[in-house]
């Protein structure tokens, strides 16, 4: 059996329970190694083989994962995050379906989450923005046009941007084109919920300015919205799920 386990946001206490139990249990673990925390590799068992994917191939890791069936080998395949976003899983399942080798996928808390949780923010407020756009800009590896960033930033949601800290500049280039004010917030995280995690905050229009300042060239989450700058300048509604003339299933309220 291969278990996908999402290693969770950088912390190695932010993995989930099930996933937990799963390392623990496993004969043979595939971890991503350049994003993976490897005080995770902690958990496993005296004897676990442990293979780093970074230095593998496609075809390498799938045919780790056949010797081990073979061997009546349990695998667990470690990906940061949540392995649903940007975590290469497809092909692999793909594969694995091709071969009849049985697997399942375990969630973990995705970066954006970790990264979230560190600034204490809220990507939705009411009022400001009810939605999270969770993207990437273009670069070694492509977007669909119908995707392209410019296109999503005309909604002026709130955005949570993955592996792109190496292109800001032409992210600021964008941001302005579709009408973003030059000092709409923005936030660097640095390795969320990593000991080094670093939280830089700026605007839309210092963006790769702030990342340069701080040394930070890879491995953040790039946030942009509203939703992150103050009370006062947002002015974000308050829920209205708890406000006391709301009634609901479960209270009355006093509009009643």
């Amino acid at each position: 059996m291969i278990h996908f386990v999402g290693a969770g946001s950088g912390a190695p206490d932010l993995i989930t329970v099930r996933g937990q139990k799963f390392l623990r249990e496993a004969d043979v673990v595939i971890y991503a190694g350049s994003l993976v925390n490897p005080e995770l590799l902690k958990e496993t068992k005296p004897g676990c083989e442990i293979l780093n994917s970074a230095y593998m191939t496609l075809d390498e890791v799938i045919r780790a994962m056949e010797k081990a069936e073979r061997e009546g080998k349990m695998t667990v395949r470690l990906h940061t995050g949540d392995p649903a976003i940007y975590g290469a899983i497809r092909e692999q399942m793909d594969r694995l379906d091709e071969k009849k080798i049985a697997y399942d996928v375990c969630p973990g808390v995705s970066s954006f989450c970790g990264a979230a949780s560190s600034l204490h923010a809220e990507l939705t407020l009411p009022g400001v923005s009810q939605s999270v756009i969770i993207t990437r800009m273009a670069g070694r590896t492509g977007v669909p046009e119908r995707e392209s960033f410019r296109s999503l930033a005309a909604h002026h949601a709130t955005m949570a941007v993955f592996l792109s800290t190496g292109l800001l500049s032409q992210m600021e280039k964008e941001l302005a084109e579709v009408g973003y004010e030059s000092d709409t917030p923005a936030v660097i995280i640095y390795k969320a919920t990593w000991p080094e995690e670093k939280i830089v905050r700026c605007t839309v229009s210092t963006l790769a300015k702030s990342a340069e300042e701080n040394g930070i060239k890879k491995t953040a989450m790039i946030f942009i919205g509203d939703v992150f700058g103050t009370r006062e300048a947002n002015g974000y509604e308050e829920s209205r799920l708890y406000a006391p003339d709301f009634s609901t299933e479960f209270r009355k309220g006093t509009d009643i």
